[in-house]
């Protein structure tokens, strides 16, 4: 009965003003949150990880931590578990990885310790791998050792003026930069921002010179490519001239431009809001208008204008970044120009029942590994707990 009221709220455009039932969505999620968890507990293995160490980064156990400690704390034995295999991919160097994907992997590592950390049990942890990361931002002053496979080529850049600065990369072969992108940028800063750093930070500042440049807001970016829409972009590739996975067009006047699209756009804005933007910042509100015009949840908006085929590329991390974007910027109600006033917390969660497999997992595309239950299935106990988050801060009324 629940699905079909939330369906029919959905269908009027109002459900702010139409939903009553105030605690039904919150029960709802819960309930998959629930699934699911059922689904990730049978699949743990016997050393603690999910899935064979051997055969995936550490990151698929941290995410799995994060979306499991909410509900069981730290002291269940199966999370204590999860903790020490996680753990004991901590390198000398304080970065939570295996040889490959540093940054990716070390940033939700740290995300993960920092849920269960509130009595400090992992304050020394949680501080080598913050120090690790710190490193592997690209600034004047990256050190060698970490700048990549090439030194001086790939892992420096000479001032504020190269399209690398401030930004985040995978962590190269090994453990160096890599070539920054929006992705890796904004799970670094959920990673700061999750450990307790201070917007005031200088690692936050210089991202934002980053993010300004991947956006399509010619206002704040004069880069050649950039439109108006708001949107963002993936980064500046290997030959810093910009990409995105939605593609690009050229304009009538001959023009390239890059395309925005979801998941990036709602990474930028979750990113400027941990760097301590507010609303009236003209590249928030910019962002937040795309929000407002593109709104969906049956793709990743934007890549099917690439072609059809793309449409779902990226799907659940785009559920991910949107929870965790729409909770930081604390708005529950989307005034949308084409559905109306859209309560986005209701939306998700019927969505999120729509799509759940029978076993509680949610699995997808095999672009990015998002036809792995596992992980996907994790995204989505992460973002049905933004979705609790904010419906505790916001009932429905």
């Amino acid at each position: 009965m629940l699905k079909q009221l939330l369906a029919a709220v959905l269908l009027v455009g109002t459900p702010a003003l139409a939903f009553q039932a105030s605690a039904a969505p919150a029960d709802e999620a819960q309930r998959m949150i629930d699934d699911g968890l059922d689904f990730l507990a049978e699949r743990q293995q016997d050393d603690g990880a999910w899935q064979p160490v051997e055969q995936v980064p550490p990151a698929i156990t941290a995410l799995v931590l994060r979306g499991m400690v909410e509900k069981f704390g730290p002291d269940d034995p199966r999370v204590l578990a999860g903790y020490e295999a996680l753990l004991a991919q901590q390198v000398a160097d304080g970065g939570i990885y295996d040889d490959l994907l540093a940054n990716y992997n070390t940033a939700i590592a740290i995300s993960a310790l920092a849920a269960a950390n509130d009595d400090g049990r992992f304050d020394a942890e949680v501080e080598r791998a913050v120090a690790y990361l710190r490193k592997l931002q690209w600034t004047p002053e990256t050190d060698p050792e970490y700048a990549g496979d090439n030194p001086g080529e790939e892992g420096s850049v000479s001032g504020e003026d190269d399209a690398f600065y401030g930004g985040f990369g995978y962590g190269g072969r090994s453990r160096g930069a890599g070539r920054p992108d929006l992705s890796n940028l904004q799970m670094a800063l959920q990673a700061l921002h999750d450990a307790g750093i201070s917007p005031d930070d200088p690692a936050y500042q210089r991202a934002l010179t980053f993010i300004t440049r991947a956006q399509n807001n010619s206002e704040t970016n004069p880069a050649e490519w950039a439109g108006d829409d708001g949107g963002f972009v993936y980064g500046p590739a290997a030959d810093k001239n910009y990409e995105s996975f939605a593609g690009e067009y050229v304009t009538p006047n001959g023009e390239r431009r890059l395309r925005s699209y979801g998941s990036m756009t709602y990474a930028g804005l979750k990113s400027m809001i941990h760097a301590g933007l507010t609303k009236d910042d003209p590249r928030v509100a910019a962002a937040y208008d795309w929000v407002k015009n593109n709104w969906t949840l049956d793709e990743n908006p934007g890549m099917a204008e690439r072609g059809v085929e793309y449409r779902d590329w990226g799907l659940y991390y785009y559920y991910l970044t949107l929870a965790r974007a729409l909770n930081a910027y604390d708005e529950p109600v989307i005034d949308t120009p084409n559905a109306g006033p859209v309560d986005w917390r209701i939306a998700f969660i019927e969505n999120a029942a729509k799509l759940q497999n029978d076993d509680g997992s949610w699995s997808g595309n095999k672009k990015w590994r998002e036809d792995d239950p596992v992980m996907v299935t994790a995204y989505m106990m992460i973002a049905l707990h933004e979705v609790l988050d904010d419906l505790e801060e916001h009932p429905v009324e």
